[in-house]
């Protein structure tokens, strides 16, 4: 869960939400337009040294669970 932590601070620093974000529902669910979505994957991507497949980004529990399952 080491992703998780780092993860709510590239959404707080980048999608200026005002407010957390579902972690268990789309972007789109949480208010984020498709555009700031592209965006914000290629943040998580540089900041995370991951490349991520799309089905991963299905919501940001199930990015953090991936991004937690490609270190080590």
């Amino acid at each position: 869960m080491a992703a998780e932590a780092r993860l709510r601070e590239l959404v707080d620093e980048h999608l200026n939400l005002g407010r957390q974000p579902q972690w268990d529902g789309g972007l789109a669910d949480s208010g984020v337009s498709s555009l700031n979505a592209v965006a914000f994957k290629k943040v998580v991507e540089k900041g995370f040294g991951v490349s991520i497949p799309p089905e991963c980004f299905d919501s940001l529990r199930k990015l953090s669970a991936y991004i937690d399952s490609q270190s080590g």
